[in-house]
């Protein structure tokens, strides 16, 4: 308070919490930003390397888009990180602390990998594709549910429960891998389907990956709408911000943070499904990837707003392939691209500092 006084009197700089901010003057201040971190990424660049960060630069954008196949390898993983960061989004905004999302990816994708095996030549494609959605998309709700049901009833730490959910699924995973294995004594599944391509997703856009692109996107405008203008939604903002006022306007807490939950966990299995039978066309224990925890990343930044999730995805996504090339190109660690990424994402960060506070002068008191 005598600090507040003093700065008053002698009319000094005070922050202040904004009342609301434009878009447009949002959107400039992390442009600033992001300006910032690339001229100290340069000075770090130099005094790394010795090399020109301007080269540097361009050998990431090569990497991640410099060629039609980049692209879309580039944007690929963008969908990958973004179904998965918009199936943690109504677990996130419920203050529901979702850290299995990797297992209730590998849920799915041990299923639809099942499913492939057994019936994918058996099957006709018009039915296989629905049977892949809905099966993998209810292998993650289970996986989501279990520690929800605990958590709703006994106050479980999910945080905990939801992180151990993921080597549960993992060693299920490596019991399948062990069942499948092909050929035998590889500890490896192998392609699945080569010769048939029974279960992979077919060609959209001219592309491997049309399908992924649309069913995503899709996704990212219903979540979109989903927690901000329905019913649902609304709940799940409530519960978030305080259990016991939930209770004293009616809601369920218990029947939210279960259904809210199987919704997560569905989405991310549904990322499972995405994931085998789109692109790697296998399974393994490493099938998530580590996206699990990325997509937290995406989601926090983003503020759950699957829009924003999109462009942070991208520019991940932009710089971990970027960095493949540049590691090639100039025969630099990879690890110099992470420092990068860590620099540009420490004042990306700290731009919605700026944004929802402001830096003004006192006024002075007579």
């Amino acid at each position: 308070m005598a600090d507040s006084a003093s700065a008053a009197k002698s009319g000094g700089w005070m922050m202040s919490r904004r009342e609301n901010i434009s878009f447009w003057k949002a959107a400039l201040i992390r442009i600033a930003a992001v300006a910032l971190g690339l001229i100290v990424c340069a000075v770090v660049i130099v005094l790394l390397t010795g090399m020109n960060p301007i080269a540097v630069y361009g050998g990431i954008v090569s990497g991640a888009v410099g060629s039609t196949r980049r692209l879309w390898v580039t944007i690929r993983d963008t969908m990958f990180l973004l179904v998965i960061a918009i199936g943690l989004a109504p677990a996130f905004r419920m203050r529901f602390w979702n850290i299995g999302a990797e297992g209730q990816v590998l849920a799915g994708a041990v299923l639809t990998a099942a499913i492939m095996i057994h019936y994918g030549d058996t099957i006709p494609a018009w039915i296989l594709f629905p049977v892949l959605f809905l099966t993998s998309a209810a292998a993650g709700a289970v996986w989501g549910m279990i520690p929800a049901f605990f958590k709703a009833h006994w106050g479980t730490n999910e945080t905990l429960f939801t992180l151990m959910m993921n080597y549960v699924a993992s060693q299920i995973v490596n019991y399948c891998i062990i069942l499948w294995e092909n050929p035998a004594g590889s500890n490896k599944v192998g392609t699945i389907n080569r010769a048939t391509k029974a279960g992979w997703l077919p060609k959209l856009f001219g592309s491997d990956y049309g399908w992924i692109v649309i069913i995503v996107m899709a996704f990212a405008v219903l979540m979109f709408f989903y927690l901000r203008r329905t019913k649902h939604g609304y709940e799940i903002a409530v519960v978030g911000e305080s259990e016991n006022t939930a209770r004293y306007a009616g809601i369920n807490v218990r029947k939210v943070i279960i259904r809210t939950m199987a919704l997560s966990g569905a989405i991310c299995g549904i990322a499972g499904f995405l994931i085998v039978a789109g692109s790697s066309h296998t399974i393994s224990t490493s099938t998530a990837g580590g996206r699990g925890f990325t997509a937290i990343i995406v989601a926090w930044m983003s503020k759950f707003n699957t829009f924003w999730m999109l462009l942070v995805s991208f520019f991940l996504v932009f710089m971990q392939n970027g960095t493949i090339q540049i590691a090639s190109q100039f025969n630099l660690s990879e690890n110099i691209g992470d420092i990068i990424t860590g620099i540009l994402l420490f004042f990306i960060i700290g731009s919605d500092f700026f944004i929802t506070y402001r830096l003004h002068r006192s006024a002075a008191e007579a």
